[in-house]
């Protein structure tokens, strides 16, 4: 179908959250088009103006459904898709099943990107935010990852691989420590640049020393073993993408899935439960481990990459990495009070590191 070309949109001050520009809903009723639905009703979920991608819920004559269009260069969504369709057809996976289309296929392409529509899991809930939440979802993940093992994406797919790059994204974050304390020193009358001189020392040091660790560590034999042998990791879990439905915990939205080593995924979660938290609580961080095990069983080589990435000054780096875009308004008060947020949550997390590091010695 010859359409315009999708590109990120702007929304002004006077649009609404959900304001998608009118070409694109075009192009979204044209490629329904393609489907062998009644469509009663469509309507806006999510939008992401910066990347051009979107979300519609469709209510039709066989329950509700999902419409997305996928903001990524269409060979890096037939990997997700690809992924979608493996775990649940094969693996029989709580993730959305794919609805096809009149001639049998998995998506449509248009505007230059691709679209595709799934079943929409009703009812889902997010779990509780609180421990027992949090186990629930760490063994959603756990199951998730074990059961992607063994995805061989299709061929004119792009391989989104993260297997091999762990040394390179440390060696990067070691290196944007030096951005931040360059943008900081030329922005000195800044609220926020003299808090982010007194501290990235101390980060760039944690990024050194974790880097230094992954060197000595079991990480290059296990990344022989390869992609398929480890599966895909979900690179975006958390409390909204991790719910509760009536047969359990459903995986949604994986448009972003990527091979890597499975802990990257559980680093993610409990670093930001920790920050959630505001501190690092042993307790915590010890159940989410175990409930993660019981549905994927780490080894001790892998417990000890975990530990390793639980120590890289995460937080700190997804935090402040906004600062080299817009230096001048993003050193600000606000920033102050973030920066200093930050520091006293790092302080709580080195003593529970610590006193959980040998927890796995001598496991099988």
């Amino acid at each position: 179908m010859e359409t315009k070309i999708i590109e990120p949109w702007i929304v002004g001050e006077l649009d609404d959250d959900f304001f998608v520009p009118d070409y694109i809903e075009e192009i979204a009723q044209q490629v329904l088009r393609s489907y062998d639905l009644s469509v009663q009703s469509m309507q806006i979920v999510t939008t992401k103006p910066d990347k051009g991608g979107a979300i519609w819920k469709l209510e039709t004559k066989s329950g509700p459904k999902s419409l997305k269009l996928l903001h990524r260069r269409p060979t890096r969504s037939l990997f997700s898709l690809g992924a979608q369709e493996y775990l649940v057809e094969v693996k029989k996976a709580r993730v959305p099943q794919i609805i096809k289309t009149k001639d049998g296929e998995n998506y449509v392409e248009a505007g230059g990107k691709l679209w595709f529509v799934a079943e929409w899991i009703e009812p889902l809930a997010p779990v509780s935010k609180d421990l027992e939440g949090a186990k629930h979802l760490c063994y959603a993940l756990g199951e998730f990852h074990h059961l992607s093992k063994g995805y061989e994406p299709p061929k004119q797919a792009e391989v989104a691989s993260r297997l091999r790059k762990w040394p390179k994204n440390y060696k990067k974050v070691i290196e944007k420590m030096d951005w931040f304390r360059t943008i900081a020193n030329a922005y000195r009358e800044m609220p926020a640049s003299s808090h982010l001189l007194d501290v990235v020392d101390q980060f760039e040091e944690q990024a050194r020393r974790a880097t230094a660790e992954l060197e000595q560590s079991s990480y290059f034999e296990l990344i022989k073993h390869g992609n398929a042998y480890w599966g895909l990791v979900h690179q975006d879990y958390g409390w909204s993408n991790g719910q509760m439905g009536a047969e359990g915990m459903w995986i949604i939205d994986l448009d972003g899935v990527a091979f890597d080593l499975p802990i990257r995924d559980l680093r993610k979660l409990i670093s930001g439960t920790m920050a959630d938290l505001y501190y690092w609580d042993a307790t915590w961080v010890r159940e989410m481990i175990k409930a993660y095990h019981e549905a994927n069983p780490i080894t001790p080589e892998l417990y000890e990459i975990l530990m390793i990435d639980l120590a890289m000054p995460n937080e700190f780096y997804k935090n402040i990495k906004e600062v080299v875009y817009e230096p001048e308004i993003f050193l600000n008060e606000e920033t102050t009070q973030l920066i200093q947020t930050i520091v006293q949550t790092d302080q709580t997390k080195w003593p529970v590191l610590e006193e959980i590091k040998n927890d796995w010695k001598g496991r099988k």
